[in-house]
């Protein structure tokens, strides 16, 4: 067997524990904590939990029925590898959430429907947003907001990403107060979102996330052999020149854990005390020191 034929079958593997495993964290937060609460999640998964709370229909069926249209939509217009990945997850999830579902009937699993709906937020939120970066991590999604986002990226191009996904969220927030009749059933649910948000982002850039440093001297190779032989951190050097003053001098770019700055503050500081510094934040970082860069072939063609 060839290396590419092993590589190919270790990485569907891994892909399928990924995926179990989130698939498994997803439905556990939606069909225990967020169905007997009334608290609808974003995206499909939300529409399917107000069509259960309306005509009893399934949960996990209702959603991929739900995802169908853009699943065809997906593989014209963004790509059949997604797309590919994308059904097989959603297929997965779907499946799982109807026999947690039934298991939480028979009383197999117990539900948590006589508690605080706040800690129900936030267990479905943590939960949720574990079981989605489990899937993100192995390039795929459950579909449903992300395909939706794609696909109106690709009509409307000038707005971000977060800003869309925004509008979409608040629609079926929105729209589960006025099928749960309940205000706080909205709020609920934004509480729920934001922390599902925060549990991806924190698994998906948490070990990678930290600083850019900006340093403006004159002492620029003293400050870089300062930083580089007590942090062992690279630095790059660019000159500039002051807008208004058309003073030469030099910037140095690096690039930091967030628990490195304060050190490197005071290296710097101390070659330097009139060195202007600017810290801005890094979501991703790739590269030698922080997180591997992909692998080549993982785009979504």
């Amino acid at each position: 067997m060839s290396k590419i034929n092993k590589k190919r079958i270790v990485d569907f593997l891994i892909d399928n524990v990924f995926f179990l495993i989130g698939c498994i964290s997803y439905s556990a937060g939606v069909t225990i904590f967020a169905v007997p609460n009334n608290l609808a999640q974003s995206g499909m998964t939300g529409v399917a939990i107000i069509l259960n709370y309306l005509i009893h229909t399934p949960i996990g069926i209702t959603n991929f029925v739900l995802n169908v249209p853009l699943f065809i939509m997906a593989w014209i217009f963004i790509g059949k590898k997604f797309t590919i990945k994308t059904l097989y997850v959603t297929t997965m999830l779907s499946v799982i959430m109807d026999v947690m579902t039934s298991f939480i009937n028979k009383g197999y699993i117990p539900a948590y429907d006589n508690g605080d709906k706040l800690l129900a937020c936030i267990f479905c939120g943590a939960l949720s947003g574990f079981g989605l970066s489990f899937a993100f991590l192995r390039n795929s999604t459950t579909g449903g907001t992300d395909i939706i986002m794609r696909l109106l990226k690709l009509l409307m191009p000038q707005y971000s990403m977060g800003r869309l996904t925004m509008v979409l969220d608040a629609i079926v927030v929105i729209a589960a107060a006025i099928v749960f009749k309940s205000a706080e059933s909205a709020l609920y649910a934004a509480i729920l979102i934001f922390i599902c948000s925060q549990v991806v982002d924190f698994i998906m850039y948490g070990a990678s996330n930290g600083k850019i440093l900006l340093v403006f001297t004159e002492k620029a190779h003293e400050v870089s052999d300062a930083v580089t032989s007590k942090m062992n951190r690279g630095i790059s050097i660019v000159p500039v020149e002051g807008g208004y003053t058309g003073e030469k001098k030099s910037m140095l770019i690096c690039v930091l854990r967030s628990s490195e700055v304060a050190k490197a503050r005071k290296i710097i500081k101390g070659v330097d005390p009139n060195t202007f510094i600017v810290i801005t934040e890094a979501r991703e970082i790739l590269g030698e020191g922080f997180k591997a860069p992909p692998a080549d072939g993982d785009d979504e063609d």
